[in-house]
């Protein structure tokens, strides 16, 4: 792979993001395309490598927070606490635990010997396959359970259930959660920032549409992991492509240009859409 590869260019520090990339190979194919960013990484490593705009994409702060939130959606499960990750807060040691990406890229190397040098063995020309959910599950069930004897954690974990953080399995509507969301989510390191409900409520004239959500911000709300995964996949392709278009800071023109739209206003009805959906999803599940 060394032949004609810009990769060996290039000097990472240890703590880079390019050893999570055997844990972006790892994920299951439903979960690594509702990822934005590693999905526009090539299933061929040997691409990647040659690939000067694919190696700065794995620099950003966008595929350290994919692949984070990714990760800690397939860790937590197996803690044997109850609910979802998007349940808790960061507050808590299970959430944090979820999150140690350094963890479970070594403990999966170990366990399966997929680590980074395995992904520079992979022939330069090879499409590395999806691993199955059900193998991806069974995987990381083993790991986590060999974490936890390895640091006997089962008895602070006992402790944890007996004493939950205040926040934890709060409603989402509730101005406890929607506080503590606001403060965790604007002052934590390397994450993706998303578009905000108040910005996709402005029209191109600078009016705004009837204040729907009480200028609720789907980055807080949502909370930007599992919750916002569930419900962006609830849309159609054509309603994820216009909030994605409009997260990444186009204008409602810009986006009917590129999705084949006569003007703006088609692309304003379809955010008045998404906005009411949010709002609808989150009565539901939230």
């Amino acid at each position: 792979m060394k032949g004609g590869s810009i990769l060996y260019q290039y000097k990472f520090p240890y703590d880079s993001n390019i050893r999570y990339l055997p844990l972006v190979y790892f994920l299951p194919e439903e979960m690594f395309f509702r990822c934005p960013t590693l999905r526009q990484l090539s299933r061929c490593f040997g691409e990647v490598a040659k690939s000067e705009r694919q190696i700065d994409l794995i620099k950003t702060d966008g595929f350290f927070g994919d692949i984070l939130d990714a990760t800690a959606a397939l860790a937590f499960p197996h803690f044997g606490f109850g609910g979802w990750k998007e349940h808790y807060t960061g507050n808590s040691p299970i959430w944090k635990l979820s999150y140690s990406l350094p963890v479970w890229a070594r403990l999966l190397e170990s366990e399966i010997g997929w680590g980074l040098q395995a992904l520079f063995n992979v022939p330069s020309t090879a499409y590395i396959p999806f691993m199955t959910a059900e193998y991806v599950k069974e995987v990381f069930g083993q790991i986590v359970r060999r974490y936890v004897a390895e640091e006997n954690l089962q008895p602070v974990f006992d402790v944890i259930k007996q004493m939950p953080c205040d926040e934890d399995f709060e409603k989402w509507s509730t101005n406890v959660r929607k506080d503590f969301l606001r403060k965790w989510y604007h002052t934590r390191s390397k994450r993706v920032k998303m578009v905000s409900l108040e910005a996709l409520q402005e029209d191109e004239d600078g009016g705004v549409y009837e204040n729907v959500a009480d200028n609720t911000n789907i980055s807080e709300d949502v909370s930007a992991d599992d919750f916002a995964l569930r419900f962006k996949k609830s849309l159609s392709k054509r309603d994820m492509e216009i909030l994605e278009l409009r997260a990444i800071g186009l204008t409602y023109q810009e986006i009917a240009d590129k999705l084949g739209y006569k003007n703006h206003s088609g692309v304003l009805k379809r955010m008045r859409a998404i906005e009411k959906a949010f709002i609808k999803y989150e009565e539901k599940y939230g």
